[in-house]
C-alpha cells in the first residue's frame, strides 16, 4: 500500500473492482475445475425409486471422493452412470442404495432381501408400496455392487440391469440440501 504525508498506509484507488474480479475468477475456476469433478457435488432427485428416504426434487450433496480410500460399503447411498445407455442414447446419472457387495450372494423372496441366506432388516424401504418380486439368488462379481432403490415396488436397480462396476460409482450421497425442509443427513 502506498504511504501518506505522515508514513501511514492509504488505500488504493481504482484496484478494488479488479481485484475483486480476479478473485472471483480464482473462486469460479477452483469450484468448477476442481472442487465439482472431484470433491464434491449437488445432484437432484428425479423419480420415487428412493422414497421416503429421498423424495422427488431433493437435491443431495454426493462425496466425490470417499471411494478413492475405501470400497462402498453396505447401505451406502450412492450415485452412478447407469449401465449400458439411456433412451437419450448416453449415460445417466443414477441414485440407489448398496444391498451386496462382492462375493455377496444376493436374492429376493416375496419382497424380502436376503444376503448370503440371511433376511435383511431394512428400516428404509417404503413401507406404503410393498415390493412383492423376487429374484433368483446371484453372487455379486468382484469389483463391483448390488444396488437396489428404497421403493423397491417402483426401482429398477440391479434386479433388472445387474450389478454395478466400482468404475461406474461417482459417489456416496451424504446430505439432502434442499428444500430446507428436508435437510437431513442421509
Amino acid at each position: 500500500m502506498p504511504k501518506d504525508a505522515q508514513g501511514r498506509h492509504s488505500p488504493r484507488k481504482g484496484g478494488g473492482l479488479v481485484e475483486f474480479l480476479v478473485i472471483l475468477l480464482i473462486a469460479f475456476a477452483l469450484v468448477f475445475g476442481f472442487v465439482r469433478p472431484f470433491v464434491i457435488e449437488a445432484f437432484y432427485i428425479p423419480s420415487k425409486s428412493m422414497v421416503p428416504t429421498l423424495e422427488v426434487g431433493d437435491r443431495v450433496f454426493v462425496n466425490k471422493f470417499i471411494y478413492r480410500f475405501h470400497e462402498p460399503k453396505r447401505d451406502d447411498v450412492i450415485v452412478f452412470k447407469s449401465i449400458g445407455d439411456s433412451t437419450e442414447g448416453g449415460q445417466e446419472d443414477l441414485i440407489k442404495r448398496v444391498v451386496g457387495l462382492p462375493g455377496d450372494a444376493i436374492s429376493v423372496q416375496d419382497g424380502v432381501l436376503f444376503v448370503n441366506g440371511e433376511r435383511q432388516e431394512e428400516p428404509y424401504v417404503n413401507p406404503r408400496l410393498p415390493d412383492t418380486s423376487s429374484f433368483a439368488p446371484m453372487t455379486v462379481p468382484k469389483g463391483e455392487v448390488f444396488l437396489m432403490g428404497d421403493n423397491r415396488a417402483d426401482s429398477r436397480d440391479s434386479r433388472f440391469f445387474g450389478p454395478v462396476p466400482f468404475e461406474n460409482i461417482e459417489g456416496k450421497a451424504f446430505i439432502i440440501f434442499w428444500p430446507p425442509g428436508h435437510i437431513k443427513p442421509i
